[in-house]
């Protein structure tokens, strides 16, 4: 933090003492205030041999905000033939460096003022604006008002939103180059975007508003940073799975992840579909075997990238995905915004982003739409797929999205696949694979690679995305690195006919995983 501000304070007159005693214990216990001041008064001096008025000048020249409290008297006046007080001497000096003045007058009465001290306050007044008031309480709370004021002026504290503001201590070096420009891919091809994935980063930033100053804001951290959790540690998202319909401990399987909003995005959306009971058509309804989960994936994917791009990155606490035997439940941080309430939610409604520097670029990347219609294709999906509506509701500065499981009846009773009552969606097959150890996404990608060379795309859409997700991209990078896929047109990494294979160690690896699944 950077060195505090001197305050001076107008030099003793007893008229004000108590003004000026409570001034320096108010700016001193003020949590916010004695961050950035400290408060001279020349009466808390010890005794020395120097002149009164060089030791009150000398404090003038080296304080930043000159506090001018002016009453009715006018105060001692110089024995130099000149009769000018030692508060209109700091005045004129004070005015002399250029300090910041603020001066506030006691009273709205000017008929018992010294004529030098009413004098005084005209000179005041044709220079700058001034203040009255009657209390110490008053007193405070203009000065409080302000010495706020010229901190925002001065860029010391920042009125902008979190997403907005520039991230302390975060340079353009702890962004990603490669997540940027991934981003910039999706977002020319999903939204023609203006700006392509050799953008260089500063223009790239700036064309999106994600500098404060030449310095990455936090919404930038949270979008493309390396490790955006150094930063804003609370960004991470919290998965846990639970048997049964209560919070038990110990939690069978927990997950902790972090990354850029668009990863944890993906990784919160793998984690609840890899656990969720699924119903696996026949290739008579098409080329690839149809998935149809109990709780829709666009539904799940919804509700968690609300929770993200709209939770209130300030707290201390992250964002809950918690399964339980007969729900889902997403917690995050925050207060609906004014006018929203949860009635509009079930209504057509603005769209009105508690990070509106992090939404946008989620909806470039077509995680999410601005118009709105979030919650409300939320509701539609459901009731599509006969599932119960979710439910939202605002608890202690939390929002929470639940959203009810399908096939939870099966569960209790132990009848799989029965036809349920009209109206309710049919019990699906739990997946084989044990809940507590999901299949992980490199593996997905190699059965579905099994079948035959794939694209993106075509994977994204095995896996039941509707778009390619960077989690994707990231598992296909990888699993290049380790030589267990190869490109179907190596010489050209980049083409849009390319593809991808299985090589023989990719083989090798998906026979011992299926091996050991037996």
């Amino acid at each position: 933090m950077t060195a505090r501000k001197q305050i001076f304070v107008s030099s003793v007159q007893k008229e004000l003492a108590d003004e000026r005693r409570a001034l320096k214990e108010y700016v001193h216990g003020d949590p916010l205030l004695r961050r950035f001041f400290e408060v001279f008064l020349f009466e808390d001096l010890p005794a020395s041999d120097r002149r009164a008025d060089a030791v009150y000048l000398h404090e003038v020249e080296h304080s930043t905000i000159y506090v001018g409290l002016f009453g009715n008297d006018y105060g001692y006046e110089d024995a130099e033939g000149e009769g000018i007080s030692p508060t209109e001497r700091e005045f004129d000096h004070a005015a002399a460096l250029g300090a910041e003045r603020l001066i506030f007058v006691k009273g709205n009465d000017d008929s018992a003022r010294h004529p030098k001290m009413l004098a005084l306050i005209r000179k005041a007044g044709d220079q700058l604006i001034r203040r009255r008031f009657g209390t110490i309480p008053e007193l405070t709370a203009i000065l409080y008002a302000s010495l706020i004021e010229y901190l925002e002026r001065t860029g010391d504290i920042r009125s902008l939103p979190f997403d907005a503001s520039a991230c302390p201590r975060a340079t353009l070096d702890d962004l990603s180059e490669e997540k940027l420009a991934d981003f910039l891919e999706r977002s020319q091809r999903g939204r023609g975007y203006p700006l392509g994935p050799d953008t260089p980063m500063p223009k790239a930033l700036a064309h999106l508003n994600l500098l404060d100053h030449d310095q990455p804001s936090h919404a930038a951290v949270l979008l493309f940073g390396k490790q955006p959790q150094r930063f804003i540690i609370s960004s991470e998202v919290k998965c846990m799975h639970f048997h049964g319909t209560e919070i038990r401990k110990p939690i069978p399987s927990y997950q902790i992840y972090k990354g850029t909003v668009f990863e944890l995005v993906d990784q919160a959306v793998d984690f609840v579909m890899s656990k969720l009971a699924a119903r696996v058509g026949t290739r008579a309804e098409g080329p690839r075997a149809p998935v149809t989960y109990e709780i829709p994936r666009d539904v799940v994917a919804e509700a968690i990238v609300n929770a993200i791009a709209h939770r209130d990155y300030a707290s201390n606490a992250s964002v809950q995905v918690m399964l339980f035997a007969d729900r889902l439940e997403i917690w995050n941080p925050g207060q609906l915004p004014p006018p929203l309430t949860l009635d509009a939610l079930r209504k057509p409604h603005p769209s009105i982003p508690h990070n509106p520097l992090i939404a946008e670029p989620l909806f470039l990347a077509r995680y999410i739409e601005r118009a709105g219609t979030g919650t409300l294709d939320m509701i539609a999906l459901c009731r599509e797929a006969n599932v119960p509506a979710p439910e939202f509701k605002q608890e202690v500065g939390t929002f929470m999205q639940i959203i009810r499981r399908a096939g939870y009846e099966a569960q209790v009773t132990g009848e799989v696949g029965t036809k349920l009552a009209p109206g309710r969606h049919q019990v699906l097959q739990p997946e084989s694979q044990p809940e507590s150890q999901p299949e992980s996404l490199e593996m997905r990608v190699l059965r579905l690679l099994a079948d035959g060379p794939q694209s993106k795309a075509e994977l994204s859409a095995g896996l039941g995305q509707k778009e390619v997700s960077g989690q994707l991209n990231k598992v296909v990078r990888v699993l290049l690195a380790d030589q267990a896929i190869e490109y179907t047109i190596p010489d050209k990494p980049n083409s849009r006919l390319q593809k991808y294979r299985l090589t023989a160690k990719g083989r090798a690896w998906l026979a011992a995983q299926t091996k050991g699944a037996n």
